[in-house]
């Protein structure tokens, strides 16, 4: 006897609230999975990979796949959370460090200001993801 036994993708809790949200960005990008990273964006949302540039859709997830590759966690700790509505400004500290993939050590490190908006399903979602935010191009 066999049973088809269906299929999931894994499921994380989105931020009901926007202070959360870094935090479950934070939890999305310990998966190592850009398609699971995707779910804290929202389609169309705009991605700062250095000052000066941006990108969306593909590249987006592209860029972020270059962090992850790092295979080192992100820690997140938010300095303030500003709310008109369903819009949210983050600011954000955030660093990347520890022993890469090659041996070497890896330390990245800035001041998000990020752009959220609450979903019709409630959830919060990046609308525009700028991790360099305080630097000039």
């Amino acid at each position: 006897m066999t049973f088809d036994v269906p299929v999931h993708e894994p499921t994380f809790p989105l931020a009901t609230e926007p202070g959360q949200h870094p935090a479950v960005f934070a939890e999305l990008f310990a998966t190592g999975d850009t398609r699971l990273l995707d779910l804290a964006y929202e389609p169309g949302a705009v991605f700062v990979p250095r000052p000066g540039s941006q990108v969306s859709g593909p590249e987006l997830t592209a860029s972020n796949a270059r962090f992850l590759a790092l295979g080192l966690p992100i820690t997140v700790r938010p300095r303030h959370t500003y709310v008109a509505g369903d819009i949210a400004l983050l600011i954000v500290d955030w660093e990347i460090a520890g022993t890469g993939p090659d041996g070497e050590q890896v330390r990245k490190a800035g001041t998000a200001t990020d752009v959220a908006r609450r979903g019709a399903d409630g959830h919060w979602r990046y609308v525009i993801d700028n991790p360099f935010g305080t630097d000039a191009p």
